[in-house]
């Protein structure tokens, strides 16, 4: 099985499919997909066939701060490169923007923390992530 690699959106449906896969059905309001991928700044799908197997993509301000968002992998391709070259896809756009001083950050849970390692992203001593999750109205 082969696989390749194109700089796109994923559709809704390829990104609600793929996400699924990989147990995120509460990480997100379905109505805000559409507005979410939307103003992204990049994105990379990884097909097989005509299936989409894995996607990730970035968001920011597009010239200081990036965040890589939204990095998964169907359950049965982990483990085999898809992620990596996903990743790699993603840095080599932003390296094309990048400033001296860019920063890309993430949030990484699980198995996908070796990963990130890889790629030399780091827990900082100076720097504590943090997140809020709405309630946003009454």
């Amino acid at each position: 099985m082969e696989y390749r690699l194109v700089d796109r959106l994923p559709t809704v449906e390829e990104f609600v499919e793929v996400t699924r896969a990989v147990g995120w059905t509460d990480a997100y309001d379905p109505a805000a997909i559409p507005a979410s991928l939307a103003a992204s700044l990049h994105a990379v799908v990884a097909v097989e066939g005509d299936r989409v197997i894995g996607l990730g993509r970035l968001i920011g301000d597009g010239a200081i701060y990036y965040y890589l968002q939204d990095l998964a992998v169907r359950p049965e391709w982990q483990r085999r490169g898809v992620g990596a070259a996903i990743l790699r896809r993603l840095e080599e756009w932003v390296a094309e923007r990048a400033s001296s001083r860019t920063f890309v950050g993430l949030f990484a849970a699980g198995d996908s923390v070796s990963l990130y390692r890889r790629f030399g992203y780091a827990v900082h001593d100076d720097m504590t992530g943090m997140f809020r999750v709405g309630p946003w109205r009454g």
